[in-house]
């Protein structure tokens, strides 16, 4: 008795499935029509606070403190007023506020990166005694919480006299953020493939010219996607900052600013919305105007194989 052969057309649509990647069949089952309409619904869900705490904003007094914010579709009427209070107002001048967060945020950023870069490619590409040992020590200080260095680097800021500036912050921030930034950049750098760096060195390049031609562009959707990810957490701190700035309106940064609102002004929402989405509306737009770099940076690796 003979076996049954599988016609052409059959054995081709065998070979395709089984060429098929995981990645694709991943991908053919999230671009589903149940996969889309929950996608639009997650979004809608997640969204809608954000809609309802933007038309608070810019809702007149009354209005938002006797009706909630779906009652401006029965009586539409929309104000400047609480943005020019909260910005200008001489009891609240947020505008201040966010000059500090952006002067905070920039640095705060910027020396994480720079030194990370360096100590990441020194980990991956240079040969020195106690790497390994040193790496996983610094990885390892992943694991201690912010809580417990911050009374002791409080003591050294006072000692040193450099308390009540923006270099305690800078300094804190950086020094939080270096093991995760040297632990990710230090990856990436790694799957970059020997042959490059090998056929760079038999061109005379040294670790000053690999460093700038080869690694800062195959590694440029990690760097974006860490510095997003520092400028949210900067951003957004408010225990760092009330431990090294307090309110002081010379250093403070937004969120200080607005957790005092909250203390001191808790029934005048008019100001509480329109602080709150102030605070929100840069980090949205550097996520919005960032996010390609992060998901590829997250996802996809530093190079394409």
């Amino acid at each position: 008795m003979s076996a049954v052969k599988p016609t052409p057309e059959a054995r081709e649509g065998w070979d395709a499935d089984a060429a098929a990647s995981p990645a694709s069949r991943a991908r053919k089952r999230l671009s589903s029509r149940g996969s889309s309409i929950a996608a639009i619904v997650i979004a809608v869900l997640w969204t809608l606070p954000t809609f309802g705490l933007l038309l608070s904003s810019f809702r007149p007094e009354d209005d938002i403190k006797g009706t909630g914010w779906w009652n401006w579709f029965t009586d539409p009427e929309l104000t400047l007023d609480s943005y020019d209070e909260v910005l200008f107002g001489s009891q609240t001048e947020l505008s201040t506020y966010v000059v500090n967060s952006v002067v905070i945020t920039v640095p705060a950023v910027i020396i994480p990166v720079t030194l990370a870069l360096m100590a990441a490619y020194a980990f991956a590409w240079m040969k020195f005694p106690f790497r390994d040992t040193l790496f996983v020590a610094i990885f390892a200080l992943q694991i201690v919480p912010i809580q417990i260095a911050l009374v002791p680097l409080l003591r050294i800021f006072v000692d040193t006299g450099v308390n009540g500036t923006f270099w305690p912050l800078w300094i804190a921030h950086s020094t939080f953020a270096l093991p995760l930034a040297i632990y990710l950049l230090h990856n990436f750098m790694r799957d970059v493939p020997a042959e490059l760096v090998e056929a760079a060195r038999m061109d005379g390049a040294g670790h000053v010219k690999i460093f700038g031609t080869i690694m800062l562009p195959l590694i440029m959707p990690a760097i974006a996607a860490f510095s997003v990810f520092q400028f949210l957490w900067v951003w957004n701190d408010l225990l760092v900052a009330l431990t090294f700035a307090g309110s002081t309106s010379d250093v403070a940064p937004l969120t200080a600013r607005i957790a005092e609102l909250v203390g001191t002004r808790g029934t005048e929402w008019h100001l509480l919305s329109a602080g709150a989405f102030v605070s929100m509306i840069i980090p949205v737009l550097v996520f919005v105007t960032l996010q390609r770099f992060f998901v590829r940076g997250l996802l996809s690796g530093s190079i394409k194989g």
